[in-house]
C-alpha cells in the first residue's frame, strides 16, 4: 500500500511541475525570429581552457524554445540566438524557469519561475537604474569633459571624474546591501566571490559577508571557492 502511495505522489509531482528531482526546464518565448533559429545555452569554461562552452542547442519553433536537463546546484549560464546580437544570463537550477524576450532588447530578457532567477531579474532592474543615470551623466557632460581636456582644466576634469566615480561607489554599496539582505540568494555568493577582484575590498569584509550566507549557498562551487581562498589567506598571514 505504501508503494502505491509513493508512486502516486511521484506521478502527481511530475504532472504538476513537469520535472523530478534535480531536473530543470527553461521555457522561452521570443517573437520575430524564424523557425529553426538556433538557441545556445552556454556557460563559462573552467581553467585551463577558459572561454565559453556550449551546453545545449535547440531551435525556435512558433516563437518558443525549451531547454531541459539536470542541475545539481545553481549555476550561471547564458542564452543567445544564432545570427542575433546580444544575450542574457540565467541561473540554471532545479525547477521550471520561464523566459520572456523581446527581439530588439534581448539583453533585457525577463527571467522568472525559480527563486534565484526571480532574484536575478530584481537585481538587474535595480542595477539598470544606476546604469541609466550613469549613462545620462556621460551624455550630458561629454561636451564639458572635452572642453576641459582641451583647456587642460584639471579642476574641472577632476570634478567630473569624481562625480562619475560616485556611480561606481553606488554600484558597490548596492551590492553590499544586496548581500546583507539576501543571505539565501545564489547571487550573493557570486557577489562575495567577485569581491576578491576588487583591490579596495578587505579580506575581513569578505569573510564577514561569507559567514553570514546561508549554508546551502556556501555549499555551492562559488561558496567552496571563497572558503578555499579565505583558508589560503589565513595560511599566508600565519607565515608572515
Amino acid at each position: 500500500m505504501k508503494k502505491i502511495i509513493v508512486i502516486a505522489l511521484s506521478a502527481f509531482v511530475m504532472s504538476c511541475t513537469g520535472i523530478i528531482g534535480n531536473g530543470f526546464k527553461i521555457s522561452g518565448e521570443i517573437k520575430g525570429l524564424p523557425d529553426g533559429t538556433n538557441v545556445f545555452l552556454e556557460k563559462q569554461n573552467t581553467a585551463p581552457a577558459m572561454g565559453v562552452v556550449a551546453v545545449d542547442t535547440v531551435q525556435v519553433k512558433d516563437g518558443k524554445f525549451t531547454f531541459e536537463g539536470k542541475a545539481e546546484e545553481p549555476e550561471i549560464h547564458s542564452i543567445r540566438f544564432d545570427k542575433t546580437q546580444g544575450g542574457f544570463i540565467v541561473v540554471v537550477e532545479k525547477g521550471n524557469i520561464n523566459v520572456a524576450i523581446k527581439k530588439d532588447s534581448i539583453q533585457l530578457a525577463k527571467v522568472s519561475g525559480t527563486f534565484n532567477n526571480e532574484e536575478l531579474t530584481k537585481y538587474n532592474a535595480e542595477m539598470m537604474k544606476i546604469q541609466k543615470r550613469m549613462m545620462d551623466f556621460q551624455t550630458k557632460n561629454m561636451p564639458a569633459m572635452q572642453a576641459a581636456s582641451e583647456k587642460k582644466d584639471t579642476v574641472a576634469i577632476n570634478k567630473l571624474r569624481k562625480e562619475y566615480s560616485a556611480f561606481q561607489e553606488e554600484f558597490t554599496t548596492s551590492n553590499y546591501k544586496y548581500i546583507e539582505n539576501n543571505p539565501k540568494s545564489f547571487l550573493s555568493v557570486l557577489l562575495v566571490e567577485g569581491m576578491f577582484n576588487d583591490p579596495q575590498a578587505k579580506v575581513e569584509k569578505i569573510k564577514k559577508f561569507y559567514e553570514a550566507l546561508d549554508s546551502d549557498v556556501k555549499a555551492t562551487k562559488p561558496g567552496k571557492s571563497i572558503q578555499t581562498k579565505l583558508d589560503g589567506e589565513k595560511k599566508s598571514n600565519l607565515k608572515k
